[in-house]
């Protein structure tokens, strides 16, 4: 049986977790995120690819070659660019592959400005609000999709 791989994506400013605002993002940092994400992976039997970039571009490179790189799908918190880039929309319309958006804090219960995102309407699912947990629901979610292809 072959390996389903997953491409995880951490957005803009999410190496600073673990001291960036914990009152709103939690302490745990983005190591040990990833370290909770590769668990439930091994536990799933699926392969999962990490990356982080604060670099718009290298993230739309990223979901632009998902789909050569034979990623399953792409589990994503863009960030900040959740609000702002109509690049990172295009490119998870044009990648082929199922996507799911995750976020560690409520964006509805932020700033206004947080409040539009550009990259639900295009992803499969949007799970917010649940801390380092949004993460692991999102596998979890992915999981659940590719089992019902």
């Amino acid at each position: 049986m072959k390996v389903k791989k997953i491409l995880v994506i951490h957005g803009p400013n999410l190496d600073l977790l673990g001291t960036r605002e914990p009152e709103i993002y939690g302490s745990l940092t983005l190591e040990k995120i990833n370290r909770m994400l590769n668990a439930q992976a091994k536990k799933q039997g699926v392969s999962l690819t990490i990356r982080q970039s604060n670099h718009e571009g290298k993230i739309v490179d990223l979901i632009g070659k998902a789909g050569k790189n034979r990623f399953a799908a792409i589990l994503i918190n863009p960030a900040a660019y959740t609000h702002t880039s109509v690049a990172l929309r295009d490119a998870i319309v044009a990648c082929g592959v199922p996507v799911i958006e995750v976020h560690l804090s409520n964006i509805y219960s932020r700033e206004e400005f947080r409040h539009k995102s550009l990259v639900s309407p295009v992803a499969k699912g949007t799970i917010m609000g649940f801390g380092a947990g949004s993460y692991l629901l999102g596998l979890s979610a992915i999981l659940d999709l590719l089992d019902t292809k």
